[in-house]
């Protein structure tokens, strides 16, 4: 792959720009940033000349109804015909469908039921894969320094391979702690 480093930039000047006219849009991307840094799901990384890497692109979006904000990063970028995505291998498609969810409800006296919070973050990318996950941001969020590289430590929403690692985690969290009902088997739902 392509070194994609000025086609970020470029981008993150475009996202710099609307930081500079909406107040409340830089606000909310600089506490997201600072959020995935502490919560070291992303990590300060070096820039080595002559080293395979890949920038991902990032801009902000807020949920129409829920007012939630979070960045995306472009994991689908084009950038001399390569694009992080057509590198990335989906994986089997592991979601529970509906119908059998229900259905597994029947099955015990007692349903669980629970929401991972951004389940996407809760998965780790092996150390040696990070550099493709790379992308720029401004230490601090101080717009007036130069951008930092900077690389991301967990699967990211928007990458094809995200949901199949992600599900596959969940599922192996079970009989990798020895997680068993009453009958003897476990099922995730």
């Amino acid at each position: 792959m392509p070194n994609n480093r000025n086609q970020a930039e470029n981008r993150l000047f475009s996202v710099k720009r609307k930081m500079l006219r909406d107040q409340n849009y830089r606000q909310d991307y600089v506490d997201f940033m600072n959020s995935i840094l502490r919560k070291n799901y992303a990590t300060k990384s070096s820039t080595n000349p002559g080293e395979k890497a890949w920038y991902v692109p990032h801009h902000g979006v807020r949920h129409p109804v829920k007012k939630k904000f979070r960045v995306v990063f472009d994991c689908g970028a084009q950038y001399k015909d390569s694009c992080l995505n057509d590198e990335l291998l989906q994986g089997p498609d592991l979601t529970n469908m509906l119908l059998g969810v229900l259905l597994r409800f029947r099955l015990g006296k007692i349903g669980y039921t629970g929401d991972i919070e951004s389940m996407f973050y809760q998965v780790r990318v092996p150390p040696e894969q990070q550099v493709f996950l790379k992308f720029l941001w401004w230490p601090d969020g101080d717009l007036n320094q130069q951008p930092q590289d900077y690389q991301m430590c967990v699967h990211l929403f928007g990458a094809v391979s995200s949901p199949s690692c992600a599900n596959f985690a969940l599922r192996q969290t079970v009989p990798d702690n020895d997680c068993k009902n009453t009958e003897g088997g476990y099922t995730i739902l």
